[in-house]
């Protein structure tokens, strides 16, 4: 049986990174292309974030939360470059690109997969470290299996190995661009400041994908093993061809079924983030959609923020000159965000227990305070020799 869709939604995630002196001058950019808002958070309307976010957390991740009316309208007052200075001392700011409105579906499986995009955010934090997420949506299908070959087939589009002509069977349904080249394009356009120091694959999109099954598929009578298969495929990115066994293509795979929530798996993975669950339960396609898209999807930011400042010290570690301004960071960033608590959600707490360690954040951590460690140890060693041969000059003199 064909598995069918409810409700879905796939964010595509690109990291990027702006020199640290050029990111007021990206700020300026951003701010002065009309189609680019900032994204002021309000307590009511965004209650979630405000409520599940501890404060240091929030204030880092969220600082517009400040902002009242009168400052958000004196804010806007300002002229762009002093706008951007602003802006470049907040831990993180976060940019809507307007959309241009979405194009009547077309119908005729024969034609393609059509998709929308709904939203388009720039996330950038004080550090240059950027992310590109795009929401998108495939419309007027049903079949999981369409859901599949459009992630399989989008995460690669900036892939410069690829040719366009690979997406073909792949239609935009948003009206400010006629193809896929146009959305290139413009992804292009947001990022092409970037220097590579992040150690990540910037040939491909990081994939956070929620889809609800109908609940014929999977319900009390038809338990989860019946879809296991194609859950595997979801997570790992694969299309619906794949046909490889379970164990092969769940080797790598850390999943968990969250016990608070029925009929919920989610794929957690270097590659990214997926959540299936069934439409048994209305919460599955009410309110968790929104939560897994405007909570959980922060907290995912904030851990991949992590894995890429990271990799950054550890760059900046190599280039001696920079090394000791790098160990300074690196207590900034250890006191003011790593031993951070982010929620006390039992749920995200364990989303986040569960990144923190597919990311290797850990990992990571402990590798870039090895090479400080070292580093201090040296310079005090160095400092040392240096006052005891003084010392002996002084010493000598004397005596």
């Amino acid at each position: 049986m064909e598995l069918k869709t409810k409700y879905q939604y796939t964010y595509f995630i690109y990291p990027y990174m702006i020199a640290e002196n050029k990111y007021t001058k990206y700020l300026q950019k951003l701010l002065k292309d009309k189609k680019c808002e900032i994204r002021f958070f309000k307590q009511e309307k965004d209650y979630d974030i405000f409520s599940y976010f501890l404060p240091n957390i929030r204030k880092f991740m969220f600082p517009t939360f400040s902002f009242n009316e009168a400052k958000i309208k004196k804010f806007k007052e300002l002229d762009v470059e002093l706008q951007a200075t602003i802006l470049q001392k907040h831990p993180c700011t976060i940019f809507e690109y307007q959309i241009g409105k979405d194009i009547q579906g077309k119908t005729g499986k024969e034609n393609g997969i059509f998709f929308s995009i709904e939203k388009l955010e720039i996330i950038c934090f004080h550090t240059g470290i950027c992310f590109l997420a795009i929401k998108t949506q495939v419309e007027n299908s049903e079949d999981f299996d369409d859901i599949l070959n459009f992630n399989y087939k989008f995460r690669d589009i900036k892939s410069q190995f690829i040719s366009l002509k690979q997406f073909e069977n792949i239609k935009i349904q948003t009206s400010n661009f006629d193809d896929i080249k146009k959305l290139t394009d413009l992804i292009e356009e947001i990022t092409t400041t970037q220097i590579n120091q992040l150690n990540m694959d910037t040939e491909r999109f990081l994939t956070y994908s929620y889809t609800c099954i109908g609940q014929e598929a999977w319900n009390e009578t038809k338990p989860f093993e019946t879809i296991e298969h194609e859950f595997y495929k979801y997570c790992n990115i694969l299309p619906s061809n794949y046909n490889v066994g379970i164990d092969k293509i769940s080797k790598n795979q850390d999943i968990q079924v969250i016990s608070k929530w029925k009929y919920i798996k989610i794929g957690f993975s270097k590659m990214g983030s997926c959540l299936l669950t069934s439409g048994t339960d209305t919460f599955n396609y009410t309110k968790l959609p929104f939560l897994y898209e405007n909570v959980y999807f922060y907290m995912y930011i904030l851990n991949l923020y992590k894995k890429c400042y990271l990799n950054k010290l550890k760059m900046e570690y190599k280039k001696e000159i920079k090394s000791e301004k790098a160990r300074g960071k690196f207590i900034n960033f250890t006191q003011n965000l790593w031993i951070q608590e982010v929620t006390n959600d039992d749920i995200g707490s364990f989303m986040n227990q569960k990144w923190n360690q597919v990311l290797d954040l850990d990992i990571a951590y402990r590798n870039v305070k090895n090479k400080f460690d070292i580093l201090y140890k040296e310079k005090n060693i160095e400092k040392t020799a240096k006052t005891n041969k003084i010392i002996m000059i002084l010493l000598f003199t004397y005596y």
